[in-house]
Parts: structure tokens; C-alpha cells; sequence
């Protein structure tokens, strides 16, 4: 079983929570891992890019002077790629970078994920925190006093609007609902947080997935 701590908002240590390490995949699969965050960094790119070949910019089709007798070197039309405006000889086109991953693969990716913060002692669990209005200050404070104000992905149990306002504006905080948690929020911050609601939540769904795949 591993050991989660959990803090109060204050920043002090209330406790613990357990969860079984062979829900999460058992060992941390470092290659399932690289491959979900480059799908997911691909899958970001836009990939819009369009440039424009010497046939589709605006110019005279004429060559410039003749061929030979000149002295200077040959020319064509004012198009060609070597001149300024001219089109490009190579141009970029639209290009689609997504990639896909079969949906048990993206499960369990985010299970090593969250089980690779667990084993580095980078998550942790908050209880009490209840915001009944956005509130910014005290966010941050909550965060500096778990030490996570470099960075960290905050789940929730639901979304909750006024945490995620509270801390839509802090610099490398990510506030989400603990269902949508994937690979790459989950290491692409140093720190991973959880509500205990969330927790219990995350708990649940990985112990159902667990039941479901053994029957």
C-alpha cells in the first residue's frame, strides 16, 4: 500500500491516506509514459502553417531580361524563389500531428502518472479547503505554506468555480476536476494536489476500473 499525507491548509500534517500501488499499474512504466505525453504534446500542435509556392504569389510571369548576351547571370520572372516576395521552392503546407492511444492505455498512463508522484513524495492531499467566494490571496497562501507555489496541478471533486478562480491567475497552476485528469497535467507540474473528496473520488474510480478489467 502506499502512503499519501495529508495537510490542512495551514500546511500542517492531519493524517494519511492509503491507496494499493497495483491499482496504479504496480511499477512505473517510463516508455507508456513518454509515449502518452507526446501524443498529447502533438496533439496540441495546430499544425496550420501554409506558405505560398512561386505559382500562387502575385507577380508579372515576364523574364526579367534575356537569356544571354547581358553579362549577368540568368533570371527568370519575378517570382522565382530567389528574389524578395518571390514564392517559396519548398513551401510548408497543413499537416495533421494528432496521434491516438486506445483508451485503457490513456487510463493507465494517468494511473503511473499519479503513481510516479506518489513514489517521488509529490503528492499530497488538502483537507477542509472550502471557498464560498474567489479568493486569490488565499490560494496562493495555501499553496506556499505546502510548499507547491512553483508549480502544481490542484484536483478537485467536481469543478468547483470558486477554487478555480481563486487560482486561474497563479502562475503554473492548473485547477481541475479530478475526472479529467490525464499523463501530461499530471507531470507536467511539479506537484500533484488533491481535495480529499477528490481523492476519494480518484480512489473510487480506479478501484471500479480495477473491478471491472478483473471481471
Amino acid at each position: 500500500m502506499l502512503s499519501v499525507p495529508v495537510f490542512n491548509e495551514s500546511g500542517q500534517k492531519i493524517g494519511d491516506e492509503q491507496i494499493d500501488a497495483t491499482m496504479l499499474g504496480g511499477a512505473v512504466n517510463a516508455p507508456l509514459l513518454k509515449q502518452a505525453i507526446v501524443m498529447y504534446q502533438a496533439n496540441a500542435r495546430q499544425g496550420t502553417v501554409r506558405q505560398k509556392s512561386r505559382g500562387e504569389v502575385a507577380g508579372s510571369t515576364r523574364k526579367l531580361y534575356k537569356q544571354k548576351g547581358t553579362g549577368r547571370a540568368r533570371q527568370g520572372n519575378l517570382r522565382q524563389p530567389v528574389r524578395v516576395g518571390g514564392g517559396r521552392a519548398f513551401p510548408r503546407r497543413p499537416l495533421d500531428y494528432r496521434q491516438d492511444m486506445p483508451k485503457k492505455m490513456r487510463r493507465l498512463a494517468r494511473n503511473q502518472a499519479v503513481l510516479a508522484k506518489i513514489q517521488s513524495e509529490q503528492a499530497i492531499i488538502v483537507d477542509g479547503v472550502s471557498f464560498d467566494a474567489p479568493r486569490t490571496k488565499r490560494f496562493a497562501a495555501m499553496l506556499g505554506a505546502l510548499n507547491s507555489e512553483r508549480g502544481c496541478t490542484f484536483a478537485t471533486a467536481g469543478r468547483d468555480a470558486n477554487l478555480y478562480k481563486s487560482g486561474r491567475n497563479i502562475p503554473n497552476t492548473n485547477i481541475m476536476d479530478v475526472a479529467d485528469l490525464n499523463a501530461y497535467c499530471v507531470l507536467a507540474r511539479r506537484h500533484l494536489i488533491f481535495t480529499r473528496d477528490a481523492f476519494n473520488a480518484f480512489r473510487q474510480l480506479v478501484s471500479d476500473a480495477t473491478a471491472k478489467a478483473g471481471a
